[in-house]
């Protein structure tokens, strides 16, 4: 079975890098220092590698341990959690050069790139599939742990509000409240919590917001430009894509950041009740869950809009 294979990988490695995608979300950063945690306790040393996070996950445990990069070029072991594929993980290289890889995800988009790969797509959050893991292993889940656990479900589920949440979800959450893991505070700090940068993000992302196909789609924007004026930080964007999602009558909310290259934007779509946009920013070469997807696309403003609401109106028809 997949999972005794990786934790004999785990248990067979002398050094080992956990990695994430890049603009790490609560699940990502719950997910890698959740593993970090539980290899402590067995007695395995990990890296973490993020490049960039939000400061508002400081609160977590061995945030200050997370290292932008290493001195170790070869890994025994690289451990991908949150990623669906290689061209999204941030610092792949170390995966690359890695002796062995594994990979843990439930992004129904991932292309299983790692030696093993054990994904879960109907999981509402990577942090899920990490408590039932360390429930087969029987490892104990300390306090800490469900700290980090509880970021990702509730941040992926957006405070238990998407359809991708199940009875397991609520079983593991009661389980972890038992073992004194405050849900209140969590939920506080990750999703009602707001950087100066991210208000001020806000505030033009509302002020530009198109309403399309007769209130059906909207469309938003911030540029390079924007995120220097108010002083963004690593992470202040993350949220600004709801905003669209939740005007009555919305199906699909597109919100479009520009990267430093000044000619690509990274998309990110949500969607209400029937639009699959995974499989819409699946043409792009990204990808994520069916209410929440994201990619990657090349040219200016005006083009990136023109190519995504093309293949946004052809699904709402």
């Amino acid at each position: 079975m997949t999972l005794d294979e990786i934790l004999k990988e785990i248990k067979k490695a002398e050094t080992i890098v956990i990695l994430t995608h890049e603009s790490p979300d609560g699940d990502a950063i719950g997910s890698s220092l959740a593993v970090k945690l539980m290899l402590n306790k067995i007695g395995k040393n990990a890296d973490v590698i993020i490049p960039e996070y939000s400061r508002l996950f400081n609160f977590l445990p061995e945030t200050n341990q997370i290292k932008d990069s290493s001195n170790v070029q070869n890994y025994d072991l690289a451990i991908s959690v949150d990623c669906a594929t290689l061209k999204r993980l941030a610092k792949s290289e170390y995966f690359e050069n890695a002796k062995k890889t594994i990979v843990i995800d439930h992004h129904s988009s991932n292309e299983m790139y790692g030696d093993l790969n054990f994904v879960n797509p109907v999981s509402p959050a990577c942090c899920e599939i990490l408590a039932g893991m360390f429930s087969y292993y029987e490892f104990d889940i300390t306090k800490e742990i469900g700290n980090c656990i509880m970021t990702g479900i509730i941040t992926d589920t957006g405070g238990f509000q998407y359809r991708g949440i199940n009875p397991e979800t609520f079983e593991f959450t009661a389980e972890l409240i038992r073992k004194g893991v405050d849900t209140c505070d969590i939920y506080k700090r990750t999703l009602r919590t707001k950087t100066k940068g991210n208000f001020e993000l806000t505030r033009r992302v509302l002020d530009r917001m198109e309403l399309l196909e007769n209130g059906k789609v909207t469309f938003t924007y911030i540029n390079s430009e924007d995120e220097k004026e108010v002083g963004a930080e690593p992470g202040d964007h993350e949220g600004l894509v709801e905003m669209g999602r939740d005007i009555e009558g919305v199906e699909v909310s597109i919100f479009v950041r520009q990267k430093e290259e000044q000619d690509a934007y990274k998309i990110s779509l949500r969607s209400g009740k029937y639009v699959n946009v995974s499989d819409i920013c699946l043409l792009f070469g990204g990808g994520g869950h069916p209410r929440a997807a994201g990619a990657l696309i090349q040219g200016n403003l005006e083009q990136v809009k023109e190519k995504i609401l093309k293949e946004v109106v052809k699904v709402l028809k």
